[in-house]
């Protein structure tokens, strides 16, 4: 029958853990298992070992800082050999030996004390290194049947297979999952980590995780052995992470780590993507020159996807930008606005910008007389050549409201001659009106009339709505003004503002005063010039 030995991971204590008993863990001296440390509770746990061998069961008794197995709090579980256990901020593991006539069973012995922690080895890392995987060690972790030359073959065949497996994969999240899948499968380890670095915080960020202990969405890796591999662009390899004075940090405490080695994930540059990382929780010294040099093998190559990946991810979310803006602005300043960073992301600000608006006169009753199809052909033909003018001249569509039209310059790309442009286009758009109009009645359809309002003053621009969908739009009074204005202009006219008209400078086009006009929620009036038709 085996018996259960419960071992500190610095090695200074063993507890022996007979088949059927149940001991009390704490911090009381009349506990089963004392363990002295002010994160453990007077009664903080009972342990009990199975008499048919299925490992050891494990109770919380209401501890202030908890049990954990294998990193996952618990009120209740079960140890198997090899696990790890942790009262408070005490780790165990847990180890099966045979029972003898010559076992007894004594309470706490102390045992030869830890081994020296430290880092074994270190292997300087650059996104330029080559790839080395010379060093053979039989008894390391890697999971390969052969010895000789035969042995150095596996590993070039494994990372072949890896690189292969990543090359058509540019979906990052599927991507880090098959890198953690991989180096679970080819190393013999109990959990492996990717970390991302964040280059707004600074932090690592985990993005990937695997544990053959259960419990992986609860890993950490510690925080002291990743910043010496970040900072100083080296892989580790420690053999007792534990008894480290350069790992004093609780979280490998916490976690019962041992052994352990970790790579950086650098592109151009050395610029760090993340970190990759493996341990294992029970036995120490068991990673090899061997095993680190394909851990760099393997980061090296995962880095190179994650690259890919994050360059395909740009250029999409490029792209859908793009399209989306060019429902707004010329194609060429689309694709220039696109590629500026935060250019997709909610808000704005307030800016002078130059309002023009457009609407057919008499279209509701146009429409009552024509069948719905022929309206949306009309819709269509007469709004296509309407943008075309405006992105001819630079200005930005904000949107089409039935049959009328939006559009305004200076936003958000501004250029010192945007009121000229907006005239000019306003100009342009009564002329197209003209050709559809002689077209539609050489083929028996019905003519048209437009009435244009222009204004300039300070609004709000930006993007508005939700990250699902967002509209690049402008708000504020100057924009209502020159709402107003296009329904008071006649068909073929087109109106100022004064605030525009002082705008045009010293060239100011041929004009006549019109009728003020009043707005609705606006104190005093608002003086309006009437622009004279000059011929094209």
């Amino acid at each position: 029958m085996p018996l259960y030995s419960l071992i500190s991971f610095g090695g200074d204590q063993k507890f022996e853990l007979p088949a059927g008993r149940t001991l009390l863990v704490g911090r009381a001296v009349e506990c089963d298992v004392p363990v002295f440390d002010p994160t453990v509770s007077r009664h903080h746990a009972e342990l009990t070992a199975d008499e048919s061998g299925e490992g050891v069961r494990v109770r919380d008794l209401g501890s202030s800082n908890g049990t954990a197995i294998n990193g996952v709090r618990v009120t209740e579980g079960w140890l198997a050999p090899n696990d790890a256990v942790a009262f408070g901020k005490i780790a165990y593991y847990l180890r099966a030996v045979e029972v003898t006539a010559e076992h007894r069973i004594p309470m706490p012995t102390p045992t030869a004390g830890p081994k020296g922690g430290s880092i074994v080895r270190q292997l300087p890392v650059q996104a330029d290194t080559p790839l080395r995987v010379d060093a053979i060690a039989a008894d390391g972790l890697l999971r390969l049947g052969s010895g000789g030359p035969e042995r150095q073959a596996e590993k070039l065949a494994h990372l072949l297979a890896l690189s292969d497996r990543l090359s058509g994969e540019l979906d990052l999240d599927r991507l880090l999952g098959t890198v953690a899948d991989t180096t679970f499968q080819v190393l013999k380890v109990d959990r492996v980590a990717i970390l991302l670095h964040d280059p707004a915080s600074g932090e690592l960020i985990p993005a990937a995780s695997r544990s053959r202990l259960g419990g992986a969405e609860g890993l950490r890796v510690p925080q002291s052995i990743a910043r010496k591999a970040i900072e100083d662009r080296v892989a580790l390899q420690t053999d007792n992470a534990a008894a480290d004075e350069r790992f004093a940090g609780t979280s490998v405490v916490q976690q019962s780590v041992r052994g352990a080695m970790c790579a950086p994930l650098l592109a151009g540059g050395d610029q760090v993507l993340g970190l990759l990382y493996v341990d294992n929780l029970a036995t120490p010294g068991t990673f090899t020159e061997e095993d680190l040099q394909f851990l760099v093998a393997f980061g090296g190559i995962a880095a190179g996807g994650i690259r890919a990946a994050r360059s395909a991810e740009r250029a999409q979310h490029e792209a859908a930008t793009r399209a989306n803006f060019e429902r707004y602005f010329a194609p060429s300043v689309a694709a220039e606005i696109a590629g500026r960073t935060g250019a997709a992301e909610l808000g704005g600000t307030r800016k002078p910008l130059t309002i023009l608006f457009s609407d057919i006169r008499g279209f509701t009753a146009l429409a009552e007389s024509m069948a719905p199809d022929a309206i949306a052909d009309l819709l269509s033909a007469y709004l296509t050549e309407m943008v075309d003018v405006i992105f001819e001249h630079g200005g930005t569509l904000d949107k089409f409201i039935g049959d009328a039209i939006m559009a305004q310059w200076g936003a958000p790309i501004a250029h010192p001659d945007d009121v000229e442009r907006a005239l000019q286009a306003a100009e342009g758009m009564q002329r197209a009106v003209d050709g559809i109009n002689r077209r539609w009645a050489a083929a028996g359809r019905p003519t048209i009339e437009i009435g244009i309002g222009i204004n300039y003053g300070e609004v709000f621009a930006g993007n508005i709505g939700s990250h699902r969908r967002l509209e690049y739009t402008v708000i504020g009074d100057a924009v209502n003004v020159a709402s107003r204005l296009c329904s008071a202009a006649a068909p073929g006219e087109i109106l100022l503002a004064d605030a525009f008209y002082r705008q045009l400078g010293t060239q100011k086009p041929a004009v006549e005063r019109a009728e003020d006009i009043e707005i609705r929620g606006r104190a005093g009036t608002v003086a309006v010039y009437r622009l004279r038709r000059r011929t094209a």
